[in-house]
């Protein structure tokens, strides 16, 4: 019987599988999404003629559709226009049937006309690299020729990592369930902090909340092994990194802050929220525990708790709401606490109004805090005019 041209031991064929996969894994975090869809990172022609080649053998996906098809997912977030939010579609549907959400989006003109621009568009593309079945069949048939019978196998392991993993794990649970850095708009979490498996696109949070940056790992305890293999095309001259998640500057605290700190804050709004939600922190659990002993069994104290700090209410029903909102109105310190998270991240919010404007509010701000008299919050002000560029 023909074995195929290698012959290897159980764990061998296994290696084999794995390795295939994780240059595939490889090929869609560095290539499709950190240089195409976010221009992240820009890419020799060598590397980035590798991985058109190699996701044209191992997953047929046409770059301008799948490059269009995730910034809409970004512009369009958790509402019933993104192509595969679990937050409205449900995340069995997203994380069982995330291939299908992604080709039934792919059929949609307007998306990858409006969000596609700017993509390979050479005759390799329009010819070769089209959506067909010719790739995948060629990959099959290299398969079959080296490992013989067992190639099926690892084929289909191939055939079946990218769906499972990218169109259901992240798309899915990174959008349902995990921790999370940033206290972003939208539902994205990190599911663990080794971003090996999925190449560092485990990391979802980060991602969402600093799309541009090339590396998605924030935090000293993150591993992007997808930002390893971006430095190392770096050091040896086949990628140039555009830009990564900023790392917030501190000097000494201004006597009356100006325009570069608003612009600092703005920048850094995420450090900004995420250090008042610290600060804040013991002073509103020991408020939410006065309540829960007040108001006992009326109301859930962890939601309470996740929305005063973070403002996370997705998940509350309108009755929720309107418990939790009249048991805030029991608690000067806590209505204070939420007000003034709501109007600091109004700030950097998009408005109209000028930089002048956001100003004063800046200003404005601080100067409540100040009067709190709550020491915590008079304290994240003088934190406040630290920031710098």
């Amino acid at each position: 019987m023909y074995l195929g041209l290698i012959d290897l031991p159980w764990w061998g064929y296994l290696a084999v599988a794995l390795g295939l996969t994780h240059v595939t894994i490889a090929s869609v975090t560095i290539f499709l999404h950190r240089h195409q869809a976010h221009r992240a990172l820009e890419l020799h022609p060598v590397p980035s003629h590798f991985f058109r080649f190699w996701l044209w053998l191992t997953t047929g996906m046409v770059t301008r559709e799948w490059a269009a098809i995730h910034r809409k997912h970004h512009a369009k977030c958790e509402t019933a226009e993104d192509p595969h939010s679990p937050q409205t579609r449900g995340i069995l549907k997203v994380l069982l049937q995330g291939a299908e959400l992604y080709r039934a989006e792919a059929k949609n003109a307007d998306t990858i006309s409006r969000y596609g621009h700017g993509t390979p568009d050479d005759w390799l593309e329009r010819h070769v690299y089209r959506r067909s079945v010719v790739g995948i069949s060629l990959m099959l048939v290299i398969d079959l020729v080296l490992f013989g019978p067992l190639g099926l196998t690892i084929w289909a392991v191939q055939m079946l990592w990218i769906p499972v993993w990218a169109a259901g794990v992240v798309n899915g649970l990174g959008h349902y369930w995990g921790y999370r850095n940033f206290d972003c708009a939208d539902a994205s979490t990190n599911l663990v902090p080794w971003g090996i498996l999925i190449g560092g696109e485990e990391l979802h949070n980060n991602h969402h909340s600093f799309a541009t940056s090339a590396k998605l790992s924030a935090r000293w305890y993150e591993f992007d092994i997808g930002w390893a293999y971006i430095r190392t095309l770096e050091m040896v001259g086949l990628a140039k990194v555009r830009k990564v998640i900023p790392r917030p500057k501190f000097v000494a605290a201004k006597s009356v802050v100006d325009l570069e700190t608003l612009q600092a804050i703005t920048t850094h709004r995420y450090d900004v929220m995420r250090r008042y939600v610290g600060s804040l922190r013991r002073i509103c659990s020991t408020e939410i525990d006065r309540l829960a002993a007040i108001h006992a069994g009326k109301f859930d104290p962890r939601a309470l708790r996740r929305w005063v700090l973070s403002g996370e209410d997705r998940h509350l029903g309108a009755d929720e709401r309107l418990r939790l909102e009249g048991v805030l109105k029991d608690s000067s310190a806590l209505s204070t606490v939420v007000a003034m998270r709501q109007e600091l991240a109004a700030i950097w919010a998009r408005s109209t109004a000028s930089r002048e404007q956001l100003l004063n509010q800046l200003h404005d701000w601080i100067a409540r805090a100040e009067r709190s008299g709550i020491r915590q919050l008079e304290e994240f002000s003088l934190r406040l005019r630290r920031y710098a560029l």
